[in-house]
């Protein structure tokens, strides 16, 4: 499914050395087990194992990124919300991601679901809480790409809009 919902994905690529380790570990224990089919089995575990704590873990963030593809913007505020809450009470699953998700996101889930409900709310017209919230993402987040850019296009339409006006 393509969606028209703009998606940015960054990747922290020293992450990859510690998942290709990781492999290396599955290989080598399969490798103990049945030697003749440790590729197979090794690459299987793997990818089940990713599958499996990508999609089971941060099961309200991908919920609200579904919504938010099918612009159900509200539906995927709460989602996102969610997803925050769990991610703040576990803070080291989140820090520890691409060990914990296998996941070699740059971004924290709490950054994402912070910008993502901030997204969310300038879709469906509340521009003050859209602009709260992406404030808020650069609070715990100074180093937030996304909502630096986020509060600089609405800092350009505010002033584009009063120019209008007068």
């Amino acid at each position: 499914m393509s969606s028209k919902v703009p998606t940015v994905k960054q990747t922290n690529w020293v992450s990859i050395v510690l998942h290709f380790i990781i492999m290396g570990l599955i290989f080598l224990v399969w490798h103990q087990i049945r030697p003749e089919e440790t590729f197979l089995f090794g690459a299987i575990t793997y990818l089940l194992l990713s599958f499996s704590l990508r999609n089971l873990i941060p099961r309200d963030h991908r919920k609200g990124i579904k919504n938010n593809n099918f612009e159900k913007f509200e539906e995927a505020i709460s989602d996102f919300e969610k997803s925050y809450i769990f991610f703040k009470k576990y803070e080291w699953i989140d820090k520890y991601r691409f060990i914990t998700l296998l996941s070699s996101s740059k971004m924290s889930y709490r950054e994402m679901a912070l910008a993502n409900i901030g997204f969310c709310y300038s879709q469906i017209g509340k521009g003050i809480k859209s602009k709260e919230y992406y404030e808020r993402t650069l609070k715990e987040f100074p180093e937030s790409g996304l909502a630096k850019s986020a509060l600089k296009m609405m800092s350009a339409a505010e002033k584009n809009q009063t120019k209008e006006e007068l």
